[in-house]
């Protein structure tokens, strides 16, 4: 199959690309190389999974290339598929995402949409608390029908990705995005918000070294971990946004899925949410809670 597939493209072309960034991986022990190699091609010209399939003859622009060879050579290394290519879905959005930032999970995509389902009517404020590559802010201001989105990060790197994100968005954005550098609700202090997003760090630091090598190696550990065994950032963040959100405004967060019922208890018990609820992600685990302001 290979080899027809090699005899049907001609040398500089897409397709014999594809064929010899996936040869390069096989080499380097990735699995599925083939695959990754016509994913690669599509992510790095943000075009549909199989688009170097149905353009095989087409020309492969040397900037191509040369993206393509930089992008096998840290797989080689190590490299999670999104560094590599430097790049990332979520939801509807392709985001450019580098080592300054967590990757964008699927499971995440979730969260932007439990908010758009609690706040239907246009207007008011949602910060996105730890915004990293902006994903949710982004998602936020394309989708729903805020006056604003402000997206918050204690990183001034991750907030530089942030802001590259959302100009080459601006287009797509309903809502204008201003990105604020501080820790938790501090960068928000005197707003008056309809909703409280967050996909906080939450693995304790013990937990750390139990992680993939391609997280633990890659992905910046001040974005994964917190004290107080992963709960003090969504603890203050619980604390803090009751007394920043209007009546009935939305407070969602992501959790780690063994302490979901604890963060839910925590709302509860502070007196000032109604209607705290767990959610499941797509393969079932608890890893979501929201809660309006009473």
């Amino acid at each position: 199959m290979a080899d027809r597939v090699a005899a049907a493209s001609p040398p500089g072309s897409i397709g014999a690309l594809r064929e010899e960034v996936a040869r390069l991986l096989a080499a380097a022990g990735v699995p599925l190389p083939r695959d990754e190699a016509r994913d690669a091609i599509a992510a790095l010209l943000d075009v549909p999974r199989f688009w170097s399939v149905t353009h095989a003859r087409e020309a492969a622009e040397p900037a191509l290339r040369e993206a393509a060879l930089r992008a096998v050579r840290r797989r080689a290394a190590g490299a999670p598929f999104a560094y590599a290519v430097g790049r990332s879905a979520f939801r509807h959005l392709t985001l450019d995402v580098d080592e300054r930032v967590l990757i964008p999970r699927q499971e995440t995509e979730l969260l932007p949409e439990l908010v758009l389902a609690r706040v239907r009517a246009p207007g008011g404020v949602a910060v996105d608390v730890g915004t990293g590559s902006g994903a949710i802010a982004l998602a936020l201001a394309s989708e729903g029908r805020f006056d604003r989105v402000i997206a918050t990060d204690v990183s001034r790197d991750a907030l530089d990705v942030a802001g590259a994100n959302a100009a080459q968005l601006a287009r797509a954005l309903r809502a204008p995005v201003e990105l604020r550098l501080g820790a938790a609700l501090g960068p928000v202090a005197g707003e008056r918000l309809r909703a409280v997003v967050s996909n906080p760090p939450y693995i304790a630091y013990r937990e750390l070294e139990a992680l993939p090598p391609s997280v633990r190696d890659w992905e910046p550990a001040v974005a994964l971990c917190c004290g107080g065994e992963g709960m003090d950032l969504t603890a203050q963040i619980v604390r803090d946004a009751a007394a920043l959100l209007e009546p009935a405004g939305v407070l969602a967060l992501e959790v780690d899925v063994r302490r979901a019922s604890l963060v839910a208890e925590l709302a509860s018990a502070d007196g000032r949410y109604r209607d705290v609820a767990v959610h499941l992600d797509l393969v079932g685990r608890e890893r979501f809670v929201t809660a309006t302001r009473g």
